[in-house]
């Protein structure tokens, strides 16, 4: 059988192993996985053990404590301190090791275009072309599982209870996540990577709506009639008013009780604590 056990040495820096700390998880558990939390476990328990040093090549792990907050706070503060810190632009909202969050006022900014089934009577967007037209403010949320792109009520820095809106932008799914296709993805998740995601919305073709996103929208013709007559006639302003408000699968307005099918609206800070949980 081969040896996978790590040995732990006193480093140049004076640094040795002082604690342990031990994951359990239930037996039942499925797909458990060498070093990551499954999600679909039932339940999970930490605990902080004190490494002694009797014999000086054999440390042995002692009895323990329940891991808590504060020991997580504690460590990753001194694991963190390698970390350079960063100045942040004036439009981020969060900036975690797990997440991003920013906002980007409206604006006018070439769109690429590429259908592959357009329809007919389409004036501009028949054809493969680059074209200006008027975005709406956005608000994006990148973590290490992806990016969420979602359009605001208002050309201002949003707060927690301010009510999201479908993007408009055709590489997006109906949840708000966007679809990378080829596009290429930022290396890391940092204040450095904000223009990739950006240019990953912005500057890559789009050829078709995703599922169901001709809904996201309101009024007659569609999303795809609506990119083709702003293109036309030059527009400067995205139409906010015709975008849909965001809801989440399943979640309705409870204090109208169950006949209300009008699904809840969904607010900036419930959808940073929805990515949080990813």
């Amino acid at each position: 059988m081969p040896d996978h056990s790590t040995h732990f040495e006193t480093t140049h820096s004076g640094m040795i192993l002082t604690n342990a700390i031990l994951l359990y998880r239930h037996q039942g558990s499925r797909n458990l996985h060498a070093y990551g939390a499954s999600g679909q476990d039932a339940g999970a328990f930490a605990s902080i053990h004190k490494v002694e040093h009797t014999h000086e090549d054999h440390p042995t792990i002692a009895a323990g404590v329940p891991l808590t907050r504060a020991h997580l706070r504690q460590w990753t503060e001194l694991l963190g301190r390698s970390v350079a810190p960063e100045l942040l632009p004036d439009n981020m909202l969060v900036a975690h090791a797990d997440m991003l969050a920013w906002w980007i006022p409206s604006k006018v900014r070439p769109a690429w275009f590429a259908l592959s089934s357009p329809p007919d009577g389409l004036r501009v967007l028949h054809e493969r072309v680059i074209v200006p037209v008027p975005y709406p403010a956005h608000l994006f949320v990148a973590t290490r599982s992806g990016l969420g792109v979602y359009a605001l009520p208002s050309n201002e820095r949003p707060i927690t209870e301010t009510r999201l809106l479908h993007s408009p932008n055709l590489n997006v799914f109906v949840g708000g996540q966007l679809c990378w296709g080829n596009i290429p993805r930022p290396r890391s998740l940092g204040i450095a990577s904000i223009p990739d995601y950006e240019r990953a919305v912005f500057e890559s073709w789009s050829t078709h709506p995703n599922v169901g996103q001709e809904h996201t929208i309101t009024g007659k013709g569609g999303l795809i009639r609506l990119w083709d007559d702003l293109a036309a006639r030059g527009a400067k302003r995205f139409p906010v008013s015709r975008l849909k408000p965001l809801s989440f699968p399943g979640r309705r307005h409870a204090a109208q009780g169950p006949r209300n099918n009008a699904p809840a609206p969904v607010t900036v800070g419930a959808l940073i604590a929805r990515w949080s949980r990813r």
